[in-house]
């Protein structure tokens, strides 16, 4: 349902505004119609409803199976435009959902990492971004988030606090490539979008991505 991802934005907007100081850059960076993978680095179970509440696009995410527990829970991550995504392996499923939205120009939200990282990101990123960007060929829009880490507590997904920043790059496509694609050539691919992500992230952040010029 519409209502509820507008409702829940709406109630995040208010808290960062009564709580938080939140700083955006790059907005007009953010195309107004077409396909869009927005990638991200994932600092708290609070990034998907920060993105939704920042960029002006309806989004669509992919998340972990895991969160999806429950009927309440389930019902609630799928009206705000979650869906779940196999972590163990290549989820056919959730790939052919992903194509779906793309061919319907939706934006679809994607965290290479695959789980949260807090402070920095630790961990190589999988390459499933690399092949959903190669394929569909949409634009990959690579999105900074800093701040949100210190979300620690239950209460504070409700009543955010502190420096929030969110930094918005230029939008990007990998190169054609035809033919099938190599593990070499998705890897490559992998570490050009986290590389752009990075990019935006003070160098304390960019962890196992950290620029040479950082």
């Amino acid at each position: 349902m519409e209502s509820t991802y507008h409702v829940c934005n709406f109630l995040f907007r208010t808290a960062l505004k009564l709580f938080a100081s939140l700083q955006v850059y790059g907005i007009e960076n953010v195309p107004q119609s077409g396909p869009l993978i927005v990638v991200a680095n994932h600092q708290s179970f609070v990034d998907p409803v920060l993105l939704g509440t920042v960029l002006p696009r309806r989004l669509r995410f992919l998340g972990k199976r895991s969160y999806f527990k429950g009927p309440i829970i389930r019902t609630i991550l799928a009206n705000y435009g979650a869906y779940p995504l196999n972590g163990s392996g290549k989820d056919l499923v959730a790939l052919h959902w992903t194509f779906l939205q793309l061919e319907m120009d939706r934006t679809v939200v994607i965290f290479p990492e695959g789980t949260r990282n807090p402070g920095r990101m630790k961990y190589v990123a999988s390459p499933g971004v690399a092949t959903i960007a190669l394929k569909s060929q949409a634009p990959i829009l690579p999105v900074g988030i800093t701040g949100t880490e210190r979300m620690g507590p239950i209460w504070r997904y409700v009543l955010p606090t502190g420096e929030i920043s969110v930094t918005i790059g230029q939008p990007f496509s990998l190169p054609v490539m035809t033919g099938k694609i190599g593990r070499q050539e998705l890897v490559r691919s992998t570490d050009i979008i986290m590389a752009q992500i990075a990019g935006l992230l003070p160098p304390s952040y960019q962890g196992a991505y950290r620029t040479t010029s950082g």
